[in-house]
């Protein structure tokens, strides 16, 4: 798996987000974009138990990531999660993204969280639209911090 980059203030990604999940993604060789995660303390709604709006956010940007590892920048233009589980606090969570079909400017995708025991927690499918080019070129210029750590 490669590791892929991250930015400097992305909620989600950003290594210099003081209050962001400072997430790391791999893309693997089938195509997926892979994390894995342990929710803390500070990540709570009810008490052990992450607050679903993270959830929503982790799954939204793993989707995003796999169409990025594509070569394909693209926004969110709706998002449908399914919570099956409670998603714990201090447990390692496995994430998973892929791109299902795409059609013209849009893509569909899905994401999903796993618990450590494999148990699906969490899913969420969504479709994304392709960003015009010309806006591509401003947010790649913007996010001069947009490197892979070593």
């Amino acid at each position: 798996m490669q590791k892929q980059p991250n930015s400097d203030h992305c909620f989600v990604c950003g290594r210099q987000n003081p209050i962001g999940l400072r997430m790391r993604f791999y893309s693997g060789d089938d195509g997926c974009v892979y994390a894995d995660y342990t929710p803390r303390a500070e990540h709570q709604s009810y008490p052990g138990v992450m607050h679903g709006g993270l959830v929503t956010a982790m799954l939204d940007e793993i989707i995003g990531r796999t169409a990025i590892a594509h070569n394909l920048w693209c926004m969110t233009a709706q998002l449908q999660v399914r919570f099956k589980k409670p998603v714990p606090i201090g447990a390692a969570l496995k994430l998973k993204g892929e791109i299902v079909k795409q059609a013209g400017r849009a893509l569909e995708g899905r994401g999903e969280i796993r618990l450590s025991d494999g148990t699906l927690a969490a899913e969420a499918t969504g479709t994304y639209i392709k960003i015009p080019d010309e806006q591509i070129a401003q947010f790649q210029d913007a996010m001069s911090g947009w490197r892979v750590d070593e």
